[in-house]
């Protein structure tokens, strides 16, 4: 069988922990962000787990983790 392709866009937006966790960033992170007060802004540092509905179609665009 041949191997199965990562989705780039998928590898690029999300990460799978040591404990298999996968994890994803918040929205609006990037863009408008300085007139966001200092706690908003500190709560786009961390990142988040997946819904849980949507943590079996992640698994398939990133085959190997």
């Amino acid at each position: 069988m041949p191997k199965l392709k990562t989705h780039k866009g998928a590898k690029r937006r999300f990460s799978i922990m040591s404990s298999g966790k996968i994890m994803r960033v918040k929205c609006g992170k990037s863009h408008l962000r300085r007139k966001k007060p200092a706690r908003t802004r500190r709560l786009y540092d961390e990142m988040i787990p997946v819904a849980t509905a949507d943590k079996k179609k992640i698994r398939r665009l990133l085959p190997y983790g």
